[in-house]
């Protein structure tokens, strides 16, 4: 079973597959568990390359899927063979656009990061965490938020 089986079994016809609600939550605690060492390492070369690891990750979940990170694989592996199915599953886009916004803090802090401006590593880790955190312990995805508010604001087609 993975993170994007309905709860039911199988997809039912003409509808888009969702994905575990909880996967993007226990990938977001990772993500912070992460983040938080590249904040215990500010200021050293092993910070950088550690941010750099993060914002590949987003790279991944913007390319392929949220459901396709190796955080993910994680959760499918090890986390949700021991839980009950999903009461409900949760559109993957939402996730994914959280996973731009947070390509988008972290590797600003990455090319900043190498460019010299040590600092913006710290900085960018700390927004993302903040955010990681705000996704893992509450389940506020403010990218996830985002991409809502957004798609009201965006003129219909």
């Amino acid at each position: 079973m993975t993170d994007t089986a309905p709860a039911s079994g199988a997809a039912q016809p003409g509808t888009r597959p969702g994905i575990d609600p909880r996967g993007p939550r226990f990938t977001a605690g990772i993500t912070a568990v992460l983040l938080a060492v590249v904040l215990l390492l500010a200021g050293t070369p092993a910070a950088l390359w550690l941010l750099l690891l993060v914002a590949l990750s987003f790279a991944l979940g913007v390319a392929r899927g949220v459901q396709h990170t190796w955080q993910s694989v994680l959760f499918r592996r090890l986390v949700r063979p021991r839980l009950a199915p999903p009461e409900e599953l949760e559109d993957p886009r939402p996730p994914r656009f959280a996973q731009v916004v947070g390509l988008v803090v972290t590797g600003v802090g990455v090319v900043l990061g190498f460019a010299g401006v040590a600092v913006a590593v710290a900085v960018a880790a700390a927004v993302a965490l903040v955010a990681a955190l705000l996704n893992a312990v509450f389940g506020l995805c403010l990218g996830c938020e985002l991409y809502v508010l957004l798609r009201r604001v965006r003129p219909a087609r």
